[in-house]
């Protein structure tokens, strides 16, 4: 049993905890048969709907474009369909928690900016408008990145330590 996040592909739905037990819990999450998508850097698997572009579900902006910024290769896919978020699979093959650190950004609010630099230069510009959802900042970031392939691009959670960042 863990405790997952799932990403509706309604932009105006709210993100929701959910506990997956078992396989049954992912195909009601994700409306289906399911297939993994992993993002390393994160350490979490996303599980998505493998009949869905077949199926013509609705694009997932916010899973689609967490995936592009931390996936760089991926950066002409797109997710469709309800989207569940667990950490990555233990040596048995178990999914495991979600990082906290991650779980209470997708989750809670906070004011998020995002930075960007050429790569040969030293300074990091910030972007204009900080954001109160950490998912819409990551679609700007990597919306900025694939407009700017030579720049190297960073979220910054406001007042707080933590940053990511992203290089192609």
């Amino acid at each position: 049993m863990v405790q997952g996040i799932i990403i509706p592909a309604d932009n105006t739905a709210p993100l929701r905890a959910s506990t997956l037990d078992s396989l049954k819990d992912f195909q009601r999450a994700v409306g289906g048969w399911f297939e993994a998508v992993d993002i390393p850097d994160l350490s979490v698997t996303m599980y998505v709907n493998e009949e869905g572009l077949i199926r013509d579900l609705p694009f997932n902006r916010r899973a689609t474009f967490l995936w592009r910024f931390h996936v760089p290769q991926a950066r002409d896919a797109r997710l469709v369909g309800d989207v569940a978020v667990v950490g990555v699979t233990d040596d048995e093959g178990e999914n495991t928690e979600l990082p906290h650190e991650l779980r209470r950004r997708l989750l809670e609010r906070g004011i998020y900016r995002v930075r960007s630099r050429e790569h040969a230069e030293g300074r990091w510009h910030e972007e204009p408008i900080d954001r109160d959802d950490y998912l819409e900042t990551v679609v700007w970031a990597a919306l900025l990145r694939e407009m700017s392939p030579t720049l190297e691009v960073r979220i910054e959670h406001v007042g707080g330590v933590e940053s990511e960042s992203s290089h192609n």
